[in-house]
């Protein structure tokens, strides 16, 4: 790991915050450059699959706000979804997993495919690795470009973190941010869960965030 008390010196964060505040690192590249790059893709099917907190609705946000398109969270999927999408050249699904109903996604692909138009799905897993009962929709899974945003790196952490903290209008000391780096868990939720608990002891206690509130928080 780097030297966390040199990183606010040696990574450029206000160039690396790209639109909508958002951090690209090693981590999230890939996903990054298919939305920055639309609509040069290989295959008109993208999914973008991570951890919860992992960026991918906001990604979504970005794809959005960029070009028009239409937003279907997948739970809520219905047949009135079949003909609101015909007007739009890009179909967001976000959030789909095993629960989705499988029939009326297939006939979704399936007019998206006929009528040339680009879509892109979020979830949790790979699309090819929830398991499908629609034999011809687990065939469809097969053809989407897969980008995997992975666990944060060491950059990415300390601009979470940094994001986190400034969310919630707390200054911490680089030593502070470098104790909890090495501590929890390289998780997105861990890291927008223990800065909430660490600002809520701070608030019950009614003291500043210091070295005795962090290993409480962390069970040390």
């Amino acid at each position: 790991m780097k030297d966390l008390n040199q990183l606010i010196i040696n990574f450029n964060f206000e160039k690396n915050f790209k639109d909508l505040d958002f951090y690209v690192s090693k981590s999230n590249m890939s996903a990054f450059s298919l939305i920055d790059n639309w609509p040069k893709w290989e295959k008109k099917y993208i999914n973008i699959n991570g951890e919860k907190f992992s960026g991918k609705s906001h990604l979504v946000n970005i794809f959005l706000a960029r070009n028009k398109g239409y937003k279907i969270y997948a739970k809520n999927l219905n047949n009135d979804h079949l003909s609101a999408i015909k007007i739009y050249e890009n179909v967001i699904i976000e959030d789909l997993d095993e629960n989705v109903d499988e029939k009326l996604l297939y006939s979704l692909i399936n007019i998206i495919d006929l009528e040339n138009k680009y879509l892109i799905i979020t979830s949790k897993l790979p699309l090819v690795k929830i398991r499908f009962k629609l034999k011809d929709l687990l065939s469809r899974s097969k053809n989407f470009i897969l980008s995997t945003i992975s666990n944060p790196d060491d950059e990415l952490m300390f601009a979470l973190i940094l994001k986190n903290l400034s969310d919630r209008q707390i200054s911490l000391d680089k030593k502070l941010i470098d104790y909890i780096i090495k501590r929890i868990d390289r998780s997105y939720s861990k890291i927008s869960e223990f800065i909430y608990k660490i600002d809520e002891m701070s608030l019950k206690k009614k003291i500043p965030i210091d070295f005795k509130i962090i290993k409480n928080v962390l069970g040390e």
